[in-house]
């Protein structure tokens, strides 16, 4: 039972009954109490200021909202940090400031209720605390490139001891996400385009945070909601919260295996959605936060509305009230900054259903308190003390740092590396003794650290982080390196006489703080800077901003090898970085230790070995394009024939490393596959290991390929290693009791075939 939750006593659907000191206070609540329990209506930023001392005091805001409702369930961004929020360093919580405020929030709540219910402190993390001073990681589509869950699990579990340090209850952490189309501007926050791959990094992240088994919530670890429930990926044309177009049979295979994952990992929360599932709102989808979760899966956490999705139903249902109901007995048991759940109250006393509802929604809410001992028999939830949540929120970052940089190595994926005619390849560039006496780094991104960040980040301090420019400079401490956005910027003269040239292309989802917000925090209208994040969806995925034109010229320009590091929180399409570059390293968003990890790679101190986690198209129009579509895209497109560029799960490598024996074992109630992989070279080496398939025979029309197992091997200098996986029957056929059921292997170039036992076992 290591690392798998199941309810227990006590844990099983909070709605039937909770513990005796939940019961307790439901019973003496009124329906205004409850109602407040259930409502996170304020932006936490807004809820703090500084009196002429510096110190902090609650702002009138706050206390409205406070003495409303004699309470308060939740209190979402108290330390949030950005420029949708206006908090900077100059005016913004810094990170020893935290355990002030939060008491100073938790005193008001106390003094205001009957009932010594503290409330529940809700920050972003979905790659790392959105706060002054929050400790980021790569972002999610960086992070899936790792292939690596134990490298996740570290870096989340340092993220969840910052939180916990800080007095932070529930981090909302991005993973549900399944990256189908790559116009859709939150790529960067999906696990990939693979269920599998998104299903494992899903419970590394929330037992990273909580603990196996929820061993670490409220004791060095937060409770996790996550995000978003269900098929947000999936909307049509890329377009953020619209519609998904899909069938059960998809929305199961594709988009609930990281919900699942999610549960059995123990994750206290989940977010709905905006999107629809064939025209049912997320929100006010009963099936979905009910059915499915609870009644399947024995759920016991809380459903967290996405901000502001229960007032925009009212577009379905009519009015505001009406959307709060369809809401509330859908299965949503808190809102976020909604005006329509303010008006429960009212609704509850006219509609028994809604009471009810409205009980067992207050019911999970008052539990998750329980946890972190936010219902104290002497009416005060502990404080964190000033000068000890200093020094552990210290130590929590060190940790996190480690595993930051640690991640961004890992991240890199090596798409291209040309062999000039003598076979010296075009990576690493050095450093050999006088090779690289001169290098040009041009590109908008060249000299540019909040590139490489993502989107939902708070602003670095000053002097911390280095763009590739920046690390390479260091790292080349006696080469002249000539630095530019443009080509102008660097000269004609550079390129020609440059030993290697390095582009930093592809895109940013950097906020600006003069930029304009939607309600919920998207860029709303022109987006200033950014090319991706929330409200940056993408009719064209090509290169921004000319920087074919400016490869091109580069190129033309010079004799020396050009490599692209692309910067990026979605697939691009790189055709024309193919064309004009000898090498490619996809660095996807890497965090603050991105452009030390990239000048490493370049440089040979480190190897790249990432691969893809998703599908790189050849050609703006011919997307979406997946490679676990149930038809192949070659040869539908007459003008573009191969609209695949490079696949999911490609990646080069410095090694000499290679698959060299697949070996299937059978058994009656599974497969035994075992791969065995060299490293030819004379340094140590490792490789991811995908194995695919290929399966037939069910009921329904196959997919092109499978992931069905994945894991890394380290393998010594000149020597051999193996990794085994024992894959149930039911995961190797589409339908194991078919005599025609037949799956093909595949892991790198060499392929087996399965096929069922006629006895009942399995056949290869």
């Amino acid at each position: 039972m290591t690392g798998k939750w199941t309810p227990g006593a006590g844990e099983a659907e909070a709605g039937a009954g909770g513990a005796p000191r939940v019961e307790a206070l439901l019973a003496a609540m009124t329906v205004e109490e409850k109602a407040g329990q259930v409502n996170q209506r304020l932006y936490g930023w807004r809820t703090v200021e500084r009196d002429r001392r510096g110190s902090f005091r609650l702002t009138g805001y706050a206390r409205e909202e406070i003495e409303r409702w004699g309470g308060l369930g939740a209190l979402y961004g108290l330390f949030r940090a950005d420029a949708w929020s206006g908090r900077s360093w100059v005016n913004g919580i810094r990170p020893e400031e935290r355990a002030e405020a939060a008491a100073v929030v938790q005193d008001a709540v106390l003094g205001a209720g009957r009932h010594g219910i503290g409330t529940l402190l809700v920050e972003e993390a979905p790659h790392g605390h959105q706060a002054l001073g929050g400790t980021l990681l790569p972002v999610n589509l960086a992070a899936a490139a790792t292939w690596r869950p134990e490298s996740l699990a570290g870096a989340a579990r340092g993220v969840g001891a910052e939180l916990e340090a800080s007095g932070v209850h529930v981090a909302l952490v991005s993973a549900l996400d399944v990256l189908r189309d790559p116009r859709w501007g939150r790529g960067e926050e999906c696990y990939g385009e693979d269920p599998l791959l998104a299903a494992e990094l899903t419970r590394a992240v929330v037992e990273g945070m909580q603990g196996e088994a929820r061993s670490r919530v409220g004791a060095g670890g937060v409770a996790v909601v996550l995000k978003h429930l269900a098929a947000q990926g999936e909307a049509v044309g890329g377009r953020n919260g619209q519609s998904a177009h899909l069938g059960p049979h998809d929305l199961a295979e594709i988009h609930l295996p990281p919900v699942e994952s999610g549960l059995r990992a123990g994750a206290l929360g989940f977010m709905a959605a905006y999107n629809d599932i064939d025209g049912v709102p997320c929100c006010a989808n009963h099936d979905l936060l009910t059915t499915y979760l609870r009644g399947r899966h024995g759920f016991d956490g809380i459903v967290m509305a996405d901000g502001l999705a229960v007032d925009r139903l009212a577009g379905m249902t009519g009015d505001l009230p009406s959307a709060a109901r369809a809401a509330l007995l859908a299965g949503v048991d808190i809102s976020l900054w909604d005006e329509s759940f303010a008006g429960l109250a009212a609704l509850a006393a006219d509609d028994e259903q809604v009471a009810a509802a409205l009980d067992t929604a207050c019911r999970r809410v008052l539990t998750l308190k329980d946890r972190f001992g936010l219902l104290d028999n002497a009416g005060r939830p502990v404080h964190p003390d000033t000068a000890r949540s200093v020094v552990r929120l210290t130590e929590a970052q060190e940790a996190t740092r480690a595993a930051s940089r640690r991640l961004a190595a890992e991240s890199l994926v090596l798409l291209k590396n040309a062999r000039a005619g003598d076979g010296t390849a075009a990576l690493p560039l050095g450093p050999a003794p006088g090779r690289l006496r001169r290098v040009a780094v041009v590109g908008p991104y060249a000299d540019d650290v909040p590139a490489l960040l993502g989107d939902y980040v708070p602003p670095l301090p000053a002097g911390s982080g280095r763009s590739v420019a920046e690390a390479l400079r260091a790292a080349l401490p006696g080469t002249e390196v000539t630095v530019g956005e443009t080509f102008d910027d660097v000269g004609a003269a550079a390129f020609a006489g440059a030993d290697a040239v390095v582009a930093v292309i592809g895109g940013t989802s950097h906020r600006s703080y003069d930029d304009a917000f939607a309600d919920n925090g998207a860029i709303a209208g022109r987006a200033g800077e950014a090319t991706g994040g929330e409200g940056v969806d993408l009719a064209d995925i090509s290169l921004p901003a000319g920087q074919d034109d400016l490869l091109r010229a580069v190129r033309g320009a010079t004799d020396a090898p050009v490599t692209a590091v692309v910067v990026s929180g979605r697939p691009h399409v790189l055709t024309g970085a193919f064309e004009h570059c000898d090498a490619v390293l996809w660095a996807g968003y890497p965090g603050p230790y991105g452009g030390e990890a990239a000048a490493d790679a370049l440089l040979g101190e480190a190897e790249p070995t990432g691969r893809l986690p998703m599908t790189l198209p050849r050609h703006p129009a011919a997307v979406p394009v997946r490679y676990n579509d149930r038809q192949s895209s070659v040869d539908c497109y007459r003008d573009v024939p191969e609209p695949v560029l490079l696949p999911f799960g490609f990646g080069l490598s410095y090694r000499d490393v290679a698959v060299v024996d697949l070996d299937v074992a059978v058994r009656p109630d599974a497969a035994v596959v075992t791969v065995t992989a060299a490293n030819r070279s004379d340094e140590p080496g490792s490789t991811v290991i995908p194995v695919f398939a290929r399966r037939t025979g069910g009921r329904r029309t196959p997919r092109v390929r499978e992931l069905l197992a994945f894991g890394r091997l380290a393998i010594e200098p000149g020597a051999t290693a193996e990794i085994t996986w024992t894959l149930p029957a039911d995961r190797v056929f589409a339908d194991p009791g078919a005599p025609t059921a037949v799956t093909e292997l595949h892991v790198e170039g060499l392929t087996r075939t399965i096929r069922p036992d006629r006895r009942g076992g399995l056949g290869a």
